[in-house]
């Protein structure tokens, strides 16, 4: 189907970058730098910048940062994770993967990790704890950080879909022992596959994974220290990435607007909870433009009449999948939000006319 308003333009993206990324994808080919070459370190060596730690490892995905970053820690078999249940499911897969039990908690209104619930879940056989700074709004990692001193455990951040996002002026990423972060193609900063990135302050973090992700292979001395995996970020994904890191102020600029411009437009509007939650230490992304309405499902099917592309993250918590294992549990807000929650169109590309008639037939939706 042709959207009116799609909710992400991939082809458009590409047209606007073209010469930059045609330029970028020659040069690593023309030159055969295909593994592990002066793109990837380049890209890392950026992306440590940008972010303000002392170390980026690139990574095939989201997953595979979030999977060495615990690995790398030392969190195995036995050692309790204490993450949300509202988050894309790779978040808990990465601590089942490596032996450990998952203890899912419930999020906030911001649809983050509320601290409130925290502490009670903690055990002695806590090693970690891995918040989701979702939608392109950071934790509340003051009191995080301070529980964590308090407890002894270690805290991996997963930023997959908030690069760039700041808490106290800090981005997301540079917190906790280690971060994850997914360029996934339709993230704020895609590649054109799956791609990831790890980042840390810590060099025996970075030393391990950079390892682990090449079959455990120092490949200055051909010595294998690990059993690792073949998982590390392709040179030209690299480099297509590494173009992009510097549109990314621009393009955060851009959604911030956009955010604006769907906040000025629905604010009136009944039975509709907007993506707007104040405070000033925080400084969203607005990798996705979520609101809540009980109407959610009629809401997503006009739209869907109207031609306006929306998504739904999740339509049903994470533990009703039932093959998963992850047991039962009563965590009201999650299971309120899976009911009720729609994101709108938003990226680089969207349009003050998208935005425009996006909220015009939301308001048609609610007058009718």
């Amino acid at each position: 189907m042709t959207y009116k308003v799609p909710f992400v333009d991939p082809s458009r993206h590409y047209l606007k970058l073209k010469s930059e990324i045609d330029a970028a994808i020659t040069d690593c080919l023309s030159k055969g730098d295909l593994i592990m070459r002066s793109q990837l370190r380049d890209f890392e060596k950026n992306f440590a910048s940008f972010v303000g730690t002392k170390y980026a490892v690139g990574l095939n995905s989201g997953y595979h940062a979030l999977a060495l970053s615990l690995q790398a820690a030392g969190v195995g078999a036995g050692d309790e994770v204490i993450t949300v249940a509202h988050t894309f499911v790779a978040s808990i897969s990465a601590i089942v993967h490596c032996g450990a039990i998952p203890v899912l908690i419930d999020v906030g209104k911001d649809y983050n990790m509320n601290m409130d619930m925290l502490e009670p879940a903690i055990t002695p056989r806590t090693k970690a704890v891995l918040p989701v700074h979702l939608n392109g709004r950071v934790c509340d990692m003051d009191r995080l950080i301070e529980i964590s001193k308090e407890h002894n455990f270690i805290v991996i951040e997963d930023a997959a879909q908030s690069v760039g996002g700041k808490y106290n002026g800090k981005i997301a990423g540079s917190f906790g022992l280690a971060g994850c972060f997914s360029h996934y193609p339709f993230k704020i900063l895609g590649g054109f596959g799956d791609g990831g990135t790890l980042t840390t302050d810590d060099p025996d973090i970075a030393r391990k994974a950079t390892l682990l992700r090449y079959n455990g292979e120092d490949r200055e001395t051909g010595e294998y220290h690990y059993h690792g995996y073949t998982c590390l970020l392709d040179n030209v994904q690299a480099a297509v990435l590494d173009v992009k890191l510097k549109h990314l102020p621009a393009w955060i600029n851009r959604r911030r607007e956009i955010a604006e411009l769907y906040r000025q437009g629905l604010s009136d509007m009944d039975d509709l909870f907007l993506p707007h939650f104040g405070a000033e230490k925080y400084f969203d992304i607005y990798q996705n433009y979520v609101i809540r309405t009980k109407k959610r499902d009629e809401l997503y099917k006009f739209l869907e009449e109207q031609g306006v592309e929306t998504l739904i993250h999740w339509r049903k918590p994470v533990w009703e999948h039932k093959r998963l294992k992850l047991g039962q549990h009563n965590l009201p807000e999650t299971e309120s939000i899976c009911k009720e929650v729609i994101s709108l169109p938003m990226s680089a590309e969207t349009t003050d006319e998208h935005v425009e008639y996006t909220v015009h037939c939301i308001g048609n939706f609610f007058k009718s």
